[in-house]
């Protein structure tokens, strides 16, 4: 009952799951009957794959009755792969605007002339580059969704972003010892599922934005110290 607000993240980091209509059609109840006001992170909208790219990405403004709750965020560091550019924005009701404001006056003066620049640029030159991105995530996605599966590590298949999640339980290493161990003895990184939380517990992240001679090593490294945990 103390609760006003619902952040929402989708497609998500770190599970690259991705928000479906009939389940944003129950969130949009809840959200409604509780009237609560909601943050929508859609950063990674614009990479998806297989059938959430087929469908399109499911917006939270566009489910009836939150489009007059919903504080929308996004911005250029994933899509247009302008990471150092620091730049985003925010979309929300006029009624919420006064209270944004006064936030971002006192937080930041304003984002760069160069960064704003290439933000227009981003919008109004040709698409084909982020196209042409989402396909070569959405190739490596399967590969080390498959890698990860043929080394034994159970993984759900991301649909969204540029993360997966895999199940590393089956070795017997909690997250944190899993993620030590491997950039230790292996030299790969990933991050430790229950820093995202508690319920990332017996996961870890890997991220597949990088380039695929670097991601078919890291599994090959990371199927050699699966086994070798097995084994001991």
């Amino acid at each position: 009952p103390r609760s006003k607000v619902l952040f929402l993240s989708y497609p998500s980091n770190p599970t690259g799951a991705v928000l479906r209509r009939d389940t944003l059609d129950e969130i949009a109840k809840i959200v409604i009957e509780n009237d609560l006001l909601v943050i929508s992170d859609e950063i990674y909208d614009r990479l998806t794959y297989g059938r959430a790219h087929e469908t399109g990405h499911v917006s939270v403004p566009t489910a009836p009755g939150l489009r007059e709750r919903t504080v929308l965020l996004n911005g250029f560091s994933k899509n247009y792969a302008m990471t150092g550019w620091r730049i985003g924005y925010a979309c929300a009701p006029e009624s919420l605007f006064g209270g944004l404001y006064k936030a971002h006056q006192y937080i930041v003066m304003s984002a760069p002339t160069i960064a704003q620049f290439g933000a227009v640029a981003a919008l109004t030159e040709s698409q084909d580059a982020v196209e042409e991105m989402r396909r070569a995530y959405d190739e490596r996605r399967r590969l080390i969704v498959g890698g990860l599966r043929e080394a034994g590590l159970p993984t759900f298949e991301p649909e969204g972003a540029f993360y997966c999640f895999p199940d590393i339980r089956p070795t017997g290493l909690s997250s944190e010892e899993f993620a030590q161990r491997l950039l230790k003895e292996e030299h790969v990184a990933c991050v430790p599922g229950d820093a995202f939380g508690p319920s990332g517990a017996g996961f870890v992240r890997c991220a597949y934005a990088t380039g695929r001679e670097e991601i078919e090593e890291a599994l090959r490294r990371i199927a050699r110290f699966v086994e070798r945990v097995g084994s001991s």
